[in-house]
């Protein structure tokens, strides 16, 4: 290794690098040259004569994952392959390849997505006769999940049920798991609790797995849940040279089951555990650094540090509002465009980033209205679009017949003549048999069915077509290439010629030569092998994986997709009560809660390195009504001679942007009263009390309640203000 790169560490930085033996925690602040550090000590154990084959580094993402691989070929000139990189899920999901037949796990297993996985738990519940209106399939997915997140199989959930709602759970969650085992498929929770089942039930798999890892990284822990950092112990457990890498100010995944204690006790699971903080911030400015760290200083469930940057002061942070989102948005694009026309920042210098998916809706229309090029994470995915997923249904089948779901998706893709009468009856003739939707077509069609199938002889034609048609592209898969293979898909079942029909058949036509473009990288390998690394590479792919930082775009994104990302210039938008901490925090009273929401907004702040603005609208619609709002708690917090309220006095404000209609009454924010803090404010506020708004005119004190260290009045207004929800410390009323 160049010496150069050891010796151009910080002083941490060095000693996380130098620090090899034994448990080690790193707190890696944002911007502190996390993956640096990882890549940096993979390549100093290597140069200390240790085998590239003993050690294993695993992180969340894809995308983190190939940074780590590149800078190690980049920056070290190592051959990643010859090292255990990549997912948590990517790694289970070779362990059970190669040792989940000891737990009745097939090596040729496929891994439903969340699309396959809601598929199944409505099947479940259509079979169990329960109403789905009743019994949300995305909550019973969520329940599910987070279940064997903890390590609880189905038998397990039920001996814990203390409810009828429970009770209902435990009969869909075991239904849920028997159509996955006798489609030879696992979901992404089974990748992690099937991999401890291995590992717990035949002892000497994870002592080979121990024996072999003599240096272990986890990167991101504080997003692991119980079930990784159990798999994690398990490979640590002689040696325990381990070497965990997190930022509990950053955990902002409780929802996917992430269990922030993993970080906060690691300590006490290994009490030699030597700590190490990575204070010094390389992305952003004092002043956003200085920000970020008052908000999240609030927080109790953290490790303190205290980040610093030899960074420049930077600019002020820019607060401004918007009447509504359509506003928001405009003013939005306003600012981009100076900043733009300043030629300091491109397109794709910038980010706009908001809690929830929605809110991008409003922003697309004015970027499309000012013809402005963007980037959407997180839209429609590319393997989720129609002609794709039944492509990928078709590969399925071919190389597992067994799978139910992708039967049921192209039994009839395209028209074939089987109903969903047909289909209806193929699937109630499989579960009274006990037997997969393949075997009973099977039966159905060479006669030997013990049940008389309710289905005509016109029916029973296409049905044994389909059998043939599925029998001869198995037969087809044996000796050809996977791109082969997807050009006789296309033409055998029809599939080509019954796009020639479709009012998108340009654009269908094209996704469908760009996923021939992604299988071209296994034409190389044996058909088998070929289609389960492409279907496994397909189904752990995530959110950001494409996100393409150089193209000349605006970027639109959620805050949590923007984790492990930076930005020069980041606008947070929807800076309300309710969005930002949302309605489901705040309603919910817990605390915990609460401080992900603030986590949450750190995380966004910190991904700026230059410029950031933080945006909210004066009313928002809710629910198809709109409805006025309160300023984010968050905004309160900002040191006071770290912000702006309005334009940034230094851009040019000429551009113009196209707004949605014209005439619409500006709020500004109150500056005089920012703080929140009920005990230093000079006014507070009384039922009964007259007051008076710049805006709405004469109105009258209907009621204060204390919100935080702040409190929420509700005024009526005489004229045409109406009923208002304000925040005193931002309201701007003076008594009359």
């Amino acid at each position: 290794m160049n010496n150069s790169l050891i010796t151009s560490l910080n002083t941490e930085q060095r000693l996380a690098v130098e620090t090899t033996e034994g448990p080690v925690l790193v707190i890696a602040g944002p911007g502190s040259g996390k993956t640096r550090v990882i890549t940096t000590r993979v390549s100093h154990l290597i140069n200390n004569g240790v085998n590239p084959y003993n050690i294993g580094v695993l992180t969340f993402t894809n995308k983190a994952a190939k940074e780590i691989k590149e800078r190690l070929e980049k920056e070290f000139h190592l051959d990643p392959h010859n090292l255990t990189t990549g997912t948590f899920h990517s790694f289970c999901s070779k362990v059970l390849r190669q040792h989940g037949y000891l737990i009745g796990i097939p090596n040729n297993f496929v891994i439903f997505d969340d699309g396959d996985q809601i598929d199944t738990i409505k099947r479940s519940l259509i079979e169990l006769d329960l109403d789905p209106k009743q019994f949300s399939p995305r909550v019973m997915l969520s329940i599910i999940s987070n279940a064997k997140s903890e390590l609880k199989n189905h038998e397990t959930f039920q001996l814990n049920k203390s409810n009828y709602f429970d009770e209902k759970v435990g009969e869909v969650y075991e239904r849920y798991s028997e159509i996955l085992e006798s489609s030879s498929a696992l979901d992404f929770d089974d990748l992690l609790m099937k991999t401890h089942m291995l590992f717990t039930s035949h002892v000497k798999i994870s002592e080979q797995y121990d024996n072999r890892f003599d240096y272990f990284m986890v990167d991101e822990f504080q997003d692991t849940n119980i079930a990784q950092y159990q798999i994690t112990k398990l490979i640590c457990h002689k040696k325990q040279n381990l070497c965990v890498v997190g930022d509990p100010d950053q955990s902002i995944y409780s929802w996917r089951n992430a269990d922030i204690r993993n970080i906060l006790s690691f300590q006490n699971d290994y009490p030699k555990t030597k700590i190490i903080s990575l204070e010094q911030n390389y992305r952003s400015t004092k002043t956003i650094l200085k920000a970020a760290g008052k908000i999240i200083e609030k927080n109790d469930q953290r490790v303190e540090k205290k980040l610093w940057t030899s960074n420049e002061q930077g600019s002020k942070i820019s607060i401004l509002e918007g009447y509504d989102q359509e506003e928001e948005a405009q003013i939005t694009l306003s600012e981009i465009k100076n900043l733009t026309q300043s030629k300091n920042y491109s397109l794709s210098d910038i980010a706009i980033m908001y809690r929830v998916n929605a809110q991008s809706r409003s922003l697309e229309m004015a970027c499309q209205r000012n013809s402005i090029p963007y980037q959407l994470i997180g839209g429609i995915k590319f393997y989720h679009r129609k002609e794709i997923k039944d492509l990928i249904a078709y590969l399925r089948v071919i190389l597992n017949p067994h799978d139910d779901i992708s039967i049921a998706r192209i039994i009839n893709t395209p028209t074939r003549g089987i109903g969903q009468k047909s289909l209806n009856e193929i699937s109630r003739i499989a579960q009274l048999n006990n037997q997969t939707m393949f075997t009973t077509i099977q039966t159905i069609t060479n006669g030997s069915s013990s049940n008389q199938p309710q289905i005509g002889k016109r029916g029973i034609s296409s049905i044994k077509k389909f059998e043939e048609m599925i029998g001869n592209l198995i037969s087809f898969s044996q000796n050809t290439n996977l791109l082969n293979l997807i050009d006789e898909i296309l033409d055998l079942t029809g599939y080509k010629t019954s796009l020639l029909n479709d009012d998108q058949m340009e654009e269908r036509i094209e996704n469908i030569d760009e996923f021939k473009t992604s299988a071209n990288a296994y034409i190389d390998l044996p058909t088998t092998e070929a289609l389960n690394e492409f279907l496994e590479s397909i189904s752990l792919v995530s959110d950001t994986d494409n996100f393409d930082q150089e193209e000349q775009a605006l970027t639109l994104i959620t805050l949590h997709q923007s984790k492990g990302l930076e930005f020069p210039v980041v606008f947070m938008i929807g800076m309300e009560e309710n969005l930002l901490p949302h309605r489901r925090a705040i309603e919910s009273g817990e605390s915990h809660e609460l401080e992900e929401e603030r986590r949450l907004c750190y995380v966004g702040m910190t991904r700026a390195k230059e410029k950031l603005f933080m945006l909210k609208c004066f009313r928002r619609a809710f629910q198809g009504s709109y409805e006025p709002t309160l300023p984010s708690r968050f905004l309160a917090d900002l040191p006071k001679e770290h912000i702006i309220f309005g334009k940034d006095p230094n851009l040019n404000t000429s551009s113009q942007i196209q707004p949605v209609r014209k005439n619409k009454t500006k709020i500004s924010i109150d500056t005089q009263h920012l703080d929140h803090n009920p005990t230093n404010s000079n006014i507070l506020y009384s039922p009964g009390d007259k007051v008076i708004h710049k805006t709405f005119g004469e109105g009258i004190i209907t009621s204060s309640k204390q919100v935080s260290n702040d409190y929420e009045i509700t005024v009526a207004f005489k004229n045409s203000g109406g009923i208002k929800k304000l925040l005193a410390s931002l309201a701007n009323l003076s008594k009359i």
